[in-house]
């Protein structure tokens, strides 16, 4: 294992959380993900279910958490149930969870074989009334190949037609949003080591290098130390490539003169970081690109005080708006005659700045939570307005990790270089 598992009371606490929510003789299942199949025998790399790991610390293919905190036999209330190795498997795979090692990771003291769960599933399905059946109901979703999960549904409705069913998602997007402190420090751990490659990079770029050569770079320090790589398909766009949200081609050489936008985010152990920075290809913004670099930090640095328990998210975007208006007018890019004729469901700000200002994060980059209920202490969010000029090649987004206090929130990011006058000494030394 290159990263270190939390103790396992964290996990014991996520099932407290969990069983707290569910109504009386109820059943939970919930499965691993899948190995998704390439071509030929090929496969992509393994990704757990973000809940069953949540519940459960086990970080492996064909798994199964049951838990049913009415069961008759007590030693039923927690199961969790793994494949079982083999010396083929050893051979091509390597080591499989032994039993004791996935209690040990779990807290649950019963563990199974994976060929032991219809059986077992039966007995206890005979004592439930009510099944709580996971899916993903992200708000972002959008699945078009069948999960573990989505089969297990349909095989567990054709069985036991006339169980009662609910839904596992809106509870454990309510108790994942709100972070334990175990958590907290295993995303600090993922900040940090994305502060290590930020600050590797100021002394890398320069005018004639390519995207995915400071791609590399970036790849190399996290794999370095002890991560999987990237928490998610890394952007690194100068010039007006910056202007598309989601570019990811990273194949272009960078220009003299050019901004470069960096998205990138280090995953550790399933926990994950999200900042972007803007840096100066030549060491030194002009002064129209440090005009409109510190207009999004003001806009940054006056949403963090906004995002406070309480607020909704909702209206946090919309006085984040209000405040991206006055320093678009500034810049010259809106002014009141656009105000007065915009479209009540389209401002006039999101001509230059067109995504929301915080998402929810976790162990997933966008990670669940319900934006129906107001920020809760404990909650962590990223903070990222952007603006963006296609006419003038010039994209700038700067993004933080906040974690949500009764105070003001704790910056995850705190020690990576944000300031305009800093990068530019930093970049020349």
């Amino acid at each position: 294992m290159r990263y270190k598992i939390p103790a396992q009371k964290l996990f014991v606490n996520n099932r407290k959380k969990f069983v707290s929510h569910l109504k009386s003789n109820s059943l939970a299942v919930f499965n691993s993900n899948d190995i998704m199949p390439t071509n030929g025998d090929g496969h992509m790399g393994f990704k757990q279910n973000s809940d069953l790991f949540y519940l459960s610390g086990i970080d492996q293919e064909e798994s199964i958490l049951v838990i049913f905190p009415n069961a008759f036999d007590k030693n039923q209330q927690e199961i969790l149930f793994v494949k079982e190795t083999s010396d083929l498997i050893k051979i091509w795979e390597g080591e499989k969870l032994t039993k004791e090692k996935a209690s040990a990771i779990s807290g649950i003291k019963n563990v199974m074989w994976l060929k032991d769960f219809p059986t077992v599933f039966n007995n206890l399905m005979s004592q439930a009334e009510n099944v709580y059946l996971n899916t993903n109901e992200h708000l972002r979703a959008h699945i078009e190949v069948e999960t573990r999960d989505a089969r297990f549904v349909k095989w567990c409705r054709e069985h036991y037609p006339i169980h009662r069913y609910e839904r596992s998602a809106p509870v454990m997007h309510k108790i994942k949003a709100v972070k334990e402190i175990e958590e907290i420090e295993m995303m600090q751990k993922a900040c940090d080591l994305t502060e290590r490659a930020f600050r590797r990079v100021l002394n890398f770029i320069k005018p004639g290098v390519l995207e995915y050569e400071i791609e590399a770079e970036f790849l190399h320090e996290f794999v370095k130390n002890g991560s999987r790589g990237f928490a998610y398909g890394p952007i690194v766009a100068s010039g007006p490539n910056a202007c598309v949200l989601h570019y990811v081609d990273n194949d272009k050489q960078v220009q003299a003169g050019d901004v470069i936008l960096l998205d990138v985010g280090c995953e550790y152990g399933n926990y994950n970081s999200d900042m972007t920075r803007c840096l100066p290809i030549s060491g030194k913004f002009t002064n129209r690109q440090k005009e409109v670099y510190n207009a999004v930090l003001h806009v940054k640095n006056e949403a963090e005080k906004l995002l406070r328990p309480g607020i909704y998210l909702q209206e946090y975007q919309k006085e984040v708006g209000k405040i991206m208006e006055g320093e678009l007018i500034k810049l010259g890019l809106i002014d009141s005659t656009d105000i007065k004729n915009q479209d009540p469901s389209w401002p006039a700000y999101k001509k230059y700045f067109m995504h929301g200002t915080s998402h929810f994060l976790g162990i997933e980059v966008h990670d669940s939570g319900l934006w129906t209920q107001p920020v809760e202490e404990g909650m962590v969010f990223t903070c990222e307005p952007g603006i963006y000029i296609p006419e003038e090649g010039l994209g700038i987004r700067l993004e933080d990790n906040l974690v949500i206090t009764n105070d003001k929130p704790f910056n995850l990011m705190r020690n990576i270089p944000i300031l305009a006058d800093e990068i530019e000494d930093l970049m020349n030394r």
